[in-house]
């Protein structure tokens, strides 16, 4: 387990992970506020698939909330 000074450095490490694999195979983007102004640009197919990078971290958020403390084992008293 992470000491709690530590896991902004695995978070972000984490995160360039992300960047540095997605990037040259996909020009990838995470960040669904900086798709957007680019897929309005291009409209087409671009605004066609802008949907996704909004609604799905929405989707995997209410997902998590109450899957997460069935994993965890919820909060003890």
């Amino acid at each position: 387990m992470l000491r709690p000074g530590f896991t902004p450095i695995a978070i972000g490490l984490g995160l360039t992970l992300i960047h540095l694999i997605g990037i040259s195979i996909t020009n990838l983007s995470v960040n669904p506020a900086r798709s957007s102004g680019p897929a309005l640009f291009v409209g087409g197919w671009a605004l066609g698939q802008l949907w996704l990078f909004w609604i799905a971290p929405m989707i995997g958020a209410a997902l998590a909330g109450p899957v997460y403390p069935l994993i965890a084992g919820g909060r003890k008293r």
